[in-house]
């Protein structure tokens, strides 16, 4: 069982839910059987490790990849909304669920509220998109910048591995307190005895 970091609970992974893992990313369609052979492991093994994976939200669906610009939505913009606070952020989000183009929103710091990844069918219609947006009298400006060329896909294969990985002999997450000494091993220099201990063999006496 992970730790629990902000309300999610983190989820341990190895070597094996890596592999898992990218392959299912690489051939969507396979089966917990081909899974199986290509791993190398048991068919238990693999349907247990899914069950895990997907029980925990590590794996968040099994469904098609869909390319916007494929379906002639080839202009990507991202918008930055500042809402009215006393209207909150759950009619905001209400609002921009209803239009298809607005693909994701996120509830943001810094000088607006929102933000959204939007897409259209050409700079015409991307004013189009902008215009039903803003038409909600909640959102009171927008800021829009448009993506010209995209230079990493959104991607979480590599960040996969990386929580994978086994971690060196030695270290230790940041903020961690450090390992206790070996029992008879002196005390680091600088470090104070506790009341009533003997000093180190050959330390100067007080």
């Amino acid at each position: 069982m992970g730790a629990v970091d902000g309300g999610t609970r983190v989820v341990a992974l190895d070597s094996l839910d890596a592999r898992l893992i990218a392959l299912l990313s690489e051939e969507p369609r396979i089966g917990v059987l081909e899974c199986a052979r290509r791993l190398r492991v048991a068919r238990g093994t693999v349907q247990a490790r899914l069950d895990k994976l997907v029980g925990r939200g590590v794996i968040r669906g099994f469904g098609p990849e869909i390319g916007p610009a494929a379906l002639g939505y080839g202009v990507m913009a991202f918008v930055t909304l500042e809402i009215r606070q006393s209207r909150g952020h759950d009619p905001v989000a209400a609002h921009l669920e209803t239009i298809p183009e607005v693909l994701e929103a996120h509830t943001i710091t810094g000088s607006g509220d929102l933000l959204c990844r939007i897409v259209a069918r050409s700079n015409a219609d991307l004013q189009r998109v902008i215009d039903e947006v803003v038409a909600y009298d909640g959102i009171l400006r927008a800021a829009t910048i448009i993506a010209l060329a995209e230079q990493i896909p959104y991607r979480t294969l590599p960040l996969v591995a990386a929580a994978a990985a086994p971690v060196p002999p030695g270290s230790a997450s940041p903020g961690s307190a450090p390992p206790p000494p070996a029992p008879g091993a002196p005390p680091a220099p600088g470090a104070s005895l506790p009341p009533g201990a003997p000093p180190a063999p050959g330390a100067p006496l007080p």
